[in-house]
């Protein structure tokens, strides 16, 4: 059998190259028999083939063949016996981010993963199948898997913490973090975010991991109602996410506009939007929550609905600025019905639907939950389509203060038993 030299495999890699832009189809052929051919195997000929399969794998990403990379990867793997472990994982991890930058390819990622950690199971390469599974535990987490991502999490936090490899353990448990939040569990989301801000403390954090840490620390504080905090967060994240050209640059963006809404801010975010680092990102994203602003600042119903309505995608697909502005309307709706209620003291329930331009039985469940909620003392009668409300009257202490005098006196009675046994 001949075996190419790198000189060889210099040369057919310059002619694939060369043609590119001209023959895409000829430069394709051309990087595969670089990669398929028996080389001399030397360090530089490793290099010239690791190189071709870089240059393929990005020819297939930017054509959107996601199933062409897939098949790549399986046919590279008799060269990984001829390179480093650490080149090997360096190849596949580089292979497996190209799938991801074509859309729609969920799924087909999720078996890429299963498949690479398979293989790495039978050929023993721990550190490249750790650093998959995590990359697998991200992809249940995007498809809404929690169960499965926290399995694979739960496994590696424990296999990880043994082996002391605090960065991959930062990556692991800010994962974890991230799956508890969309469980709806705060404070196990807090514990693993402060697990991972505490490894991140005690090496050297690469800024891009540092800025997601400072982002998931932002949704965490705005689930708490602290926005001034968050919104804090939330800039170190954008500035974090701009500086490296990261398209997240966005989404912490919209989360620090966000902010400033919950904090009734709203006429700061025009000067934000306008801002020389902001103006960079100006979009169908930025346009949704400068109309949000205006509805809240103008305290109107109807905008709000139409924004909902207008930027449903950028809106609606974000389960963080959705399930914010869904309280933001809530406690609008109760403001205006309110302020609308207040000079009356029987009023038609249509007459009120009338003048805040909303349907009747959503007026109408919405004022029996807010006297549920004592937002208002009064009642309703369907009978006719009535809202009878009523004066707050004032509070009637007497109860109060003589249920204060029988404990008073209770306590007194007990003692002096206990000092009438203690004579006895």
């Amino acid at each position: 059998m001949t075996v190419t030299t790198a000189e060889t495999l210099q040369k057919n890699f310059d002619a694939a190259e060369n043609i590119e832009g001209t023959n895409l189809q000829q430069s394709i052929t051309g990087y595969s028999s670089v990669i398929r051919e028996e080389s001399d195997k030397t360090e530089e000929s490793n290099k010239i083939k690791e190189n071709a399969i870089y240059k393929l794998g990005k020819i297939y990403a930017k054509n959107g063949q996601a199933t062409s990379l897939f098949e790549l990867l399986r046919e590279v793997r008799p060269f990984f016996d001829e390179v480093a472990k650490a080149r090997t994982a360096k190849i596949v991890r580089t292979l497996i981010d190209l799938v991801s930058e074509i859309p729609g390819t969920g799924e087909l990622q999720i078996q890429l993963c299963k498949e690479c950690i398979e293989w790495c199971t039978e050929t023993k390469r721990n550190f490249l199948r750790q650093r998959i599974e995590t990359k697998l535990a991200s992809l249940y987490l995007d498809h809404r898997k929690y169960q499965e991502a926290l399995d694979i999490i739960t496994v590696l936090v424990r296999e990880v913490k043994r082996l002391d490899d605090k960065l991959l353990l930062v990556e692991i448990q800010l994962i974890e973090s991230r799956i508890h939040l969309a469980l709806h569990n705060l404070p196990r989301s807090k514990a693993s975010l402060t697990a991972a801000r505490t490894s991140a403390n005690s090496i050297y954090c690469p800024p891009a991991l540092q800025t997601q840490l400072d982002m998931q620390s932002g949704i965490l504080h705005a689930e708490e109602r602290d926005y001034k905090t968050a919104y804090s967060y939330f800039f170190e994240s954008f500035e974090g996410f701009s500086s490296q050209e990261d398209a997240k640059a966005v989404q912490a963006l919209k989360y620090m506009l966000l902010c400033k809404i919950m904090t009734n801010n709203s006429e700061d975010v025009g000067a934000i939007i306008n801002g020389k680092v902001a103006l960079r990102y100006a979009g169908s994203d930025v346009e949704a929550m400068r109309t949000v602003a205006n509805a809240h600042r103008d305290r109107s119903l109807q905008q709000f609905e139409a924004a909902k309505q207008t930027f449903k995608n950028e809106l609606g697909n974000d389960p963080i600025v959705d399930t914010h502005l869904s309280e933001l309307y809530e406690t609008l709706l109760e403001q205006n019905l309110c302020r609308l209620i207040e000079p009356y003291s029987v009023v038609e329930i249509q007459h009120i639907a009338s003048l805040i331009k909303l349907p009747q039985h959503i007026v109408e469940n919405k004022l029996s939950q807010m006297i549920l909620d004592k937002k208002f003392l009064g009642i309703l009668d369907q009978g006719v389509g009535q809202l009878i409300v009523f004066d707050e009257s004032p509070e009637n202490k007497t109860y109060t203060a003589a249920l204060g005098t029988f404990d008073n006196m209770s306590q007194v009675v007990d003692s002096l038993y206990s000092k009438t046994n203690k004579l006895g």
